[in-house]
């Protein structure tokens, strides 16, 4: 990766998040944010969820959320783990968007009537642009939010060999390009001595 997106720190996505509760879509947008930097999936990812593929029968959001392999860029299925924060705020979101029909996209786009019409990942990318531009947040894209995941769970002590895992990589060597050094990781890395 030569230019890598921006990892957030917690003041920027609380800037973020607030910019989005102003905002029309608020619940939507904030699920979206809030999905990108809680499971580290890829806009793509994102953008292919049916509310069936997020949501039970009994509209309680899953705890494990199922990716299809034609819908991850490795092409392999994967299981995206919802920690309970993000299980919060996706179920906020479920409870206020009932679509007609469970197989309509689970981020639905304005023309959310249509079964075809939530964001495919070059409009979301375009999304996440704009709202981090727009919240102030300079050098953001629709990549920071899974770079934040993987370097906050990296600087937690998560072994690389299991962010790749989670991540969906298939060499732990692109898994350690996502991870971003900063001189706080290097303060509390010598305070372990």
């Amino acid at each position: 990766m030569s230019k890598q997106a921006k990892t957030l720190n917690t003041e920027e996505l609380r800037r973020v998040l607030d910019y989005t509760a102003t905002r029309k879509h608020s619940t939507r947008n904030r699920a979206l944010v809030l999905m990108s930097f809680y499971s580290g999936c890829r806009v793509g990812e994102l953008s292919s969820l049916t509310y069936a593929d997020v949501v039970d029968d009994e509209g309680k959001v899953r705890d494990e959320i199922r990716l299809k392999a034609e819908n991850t860029k490795t092409k392999e299925a994967r299981i995206v783990f919802v920690n309970a924060k993000l299980k919060k705020e996706l179920q906020q979101y479920a409870n206020a968007y009932k679509p007609a029909d469970i197989g309509f996209k689970f981020f639905y786009s304005q023309k959310r009537h249509s079964k075809g019409c939530g964001y495919n990942a070059n409009t979301l990318t375009q999304f996440f642009h704009y709202l981090y531009k727009r919240a102030g947040v300079f050098g953001a894209s629709s990549h920071s939010g899974r770079r934040t995941f993987i370097t906050n769970l990296a600087n937690k002590g998560v072994s690389v060999r299991l962010l790749a895992s989670l991540a969906g990589h298939r060499n732990i060597s692109t898994t350690q390009a996502y991870i971003d050094v900063n001189d706080d990781m290097k303060r509390h890395a010598v305070e372990l001595i």
